[in-house]
């Protein structure tokens, strides 16, 4: 595992993107949104899983300080089914939109190996995608090129 701290932002949500340290630097989905990159890389966090053969969301593993889920434990109080589905489409949302905002590919790291598996599969052979192993890619785990050009969809089973 990588020892190393990075920024996030570069402390502007403005302009980091396009600054000239913006290479060293961690974008969110509120920053991202709506820019386009060559590349980027996306970090899928615990809050996104592949268990008994099907993607699940988990809102209790999603960082408290993000405002996109802010309120939800009032409307899980309100009605529960509605605020299940809520998160359910925020949290795959904010993936499919990161994953979207590389022009020429998305390397992608999931935290759990079941949905880095799943998304292997699913995206292996679409638009030519070329997987690297620890070795080829000179870091710990291991890096999956996404699709060029191709949303991430998921539909329940």
């Amino acid at each position: 595992m990588h020892d190393f701290a990075m920024s996030w932002n570069l402390g502007n949500s403005q302009t980091w993107a396009i600054d000239a340290e913006s290479v060293n630097e961690i974008g969110c989905i509120h920053t991202a949104q709506g820019l386009e990159f060559d590349y980027v890389g996306v970090i899928i966090g615990d809050d996104l899983r592949y268990e008994d053969g099907r993607i699940v969301t988990d809102v209790n593993a999603r960082a408290r300080t993000d405002q996109s889920i802010k309120g939800i434990n009032k409307l899980f109080r309100e009605d529960a089914d509605k605020a299940e589905k809520v998160v359910d489409e925020i949290i795959k949302n904010t993936y499919r939109t990161l994953m979207t905002r590389g022009q020429k590919g998305c390397y992608i790291y999931c935290t759990d190996e079941k949905l880095a598996e799943y998304l292997r599969m699913r995206l292996s052979g679409v638009n030519g995608n070329v997987y690297y192993s620890d070795a080829e890619a000179a870091g710990d785990g291991e890096m999956k090129v996404a699709e060029d050009g191709e949303e991430y969809k998921h539909t329940k089973e």
